[in-house]
């Protein structure tokens, strides 16, 4: 008898032991099952290219297929609120400096007239693409070049139109995220339609000639949420002149340059982010990449 139950003893410890093993294995299998939900794109992440100022970005997940950004429409002197648009524009051209064969990686120049030097650093990640800019005025004279304007199109992700886009778009108020539909809206401008939100500190003669909303942006994001509002897309720079609900089914974050003296440089930096519908995770992800701007959410 006692060697009877020395054998089911081994075997309930050897049974015992099996099970722990198969637990383990099942929790890891989980804690990868969960990381890779948090990872949108596994190894491919996004893919960026450009041609014809058009800048594309793809991903496997991208809802949509893609998302295209026109990079750049325009730089912009300063008192373009209540003037003609034409005597606001800077003539300017963009050219391809070179693109790694895995659309990982690109380099642009801008020539901005008459004296001003744009290089772009753009580099895609896992969710995000990064953007860095360094302009530099190679004259002997000041140019008033303000802000410059990157127009992204938000049809694809949105699976909207015009006439019903806004009701996707969002900035952060002092209310919290805030659908563009439900901010304080305006009508009167010099061109109608559209919608501006100019952050604290700006000067409201040197913004987009369009509607200009009283509200408030409290940090420099503005975003969309994707047709089956399971992501979001936003966009962030850490120098601000505006954000902007367009008219061609787009949203603006418009960087600031501020002008230029004789020799100097400015430098900015930029984010594209694309994460699961979570506003929370946005944010933190804008206050980590961006811990010296100024927001108030």
């Amino acid at each position: 008898m006692r060697g009877g139950a020395s054998v089911l003893h081994e075997r309930s410890r050897l049974m015992h032991l099996q099970t722990v093993r198969q637990l383990c294995l099942v929790s890891v299998w989980l804690v990868a099952i969960q990381s890779a939900s948090t990872n949108l794109f596994a190894a491919d992440g996004f893919a960026i290219s450009w041609t014809n100022n058009m800048l594309t970005v793809t991903a496997p997940n991208l809802p949509g297929g893609k998302v295209d950004t026109w990079y750049l429409e325009a730089f912009c002197r300063t008192g373009s609120t209540k003037r003609d648009w034409r005597q606001t524009v800077i003539p300017h051209k963009t050219e391809l400096l070179s693109a790694d064969s895995k659309g990982k990686h690109l380099r642009l120049r801008t020539k901005v007239e008459p004296s001003v030097e744009v290089s772009h650093e753009i580099r895609a990640g896992e969710d995000e693409v990064d953007f860095q800019l360094a302009a530099k005025n190679v004259g002997n004279a000041f140019v008033d070049v303000d802000w410059f304007q990157p127009c992204m199109r938000v049809n694809h992700f949105t699976g909207r139109n015009q006439s019903n886009y806004i009701s996707r778009c969002f900035i952060f108020t002092e209310r919290g995220l805030t659908t563009l539909d439900k901010t304080k809206r305006t009508e009167e401008a010099i061109y109608r339609g559209g919608q501006v939100y100019v952050p604290t500190g700006i000067n409201l003669n040197d913004v987009n000639p369009r509607p200009i909303s009283p509200e408030k942006p409290v940090n420099n994001l503005i975003g969309c949420f994707s047709a089956d509002d399971k992501y979001l897309l936003a966009t962030a720079w850490d120098q601000t002149q505006e954000l902007f609900q367009g008219v061609i089914v787009c949203i603006h974050n418009d960087p600031r340059i501020g002008g230029l003296k004789p020799g100097e440089t400015k430098k900015l930096h930029g984010k594209l982010y694309f994460l699961k519908n979570d506003a929370d995770e946005l944010l933190k992800r804008y206050r980590r990449d961006f811990p010296q701007t100024k927001s108030n959410n």
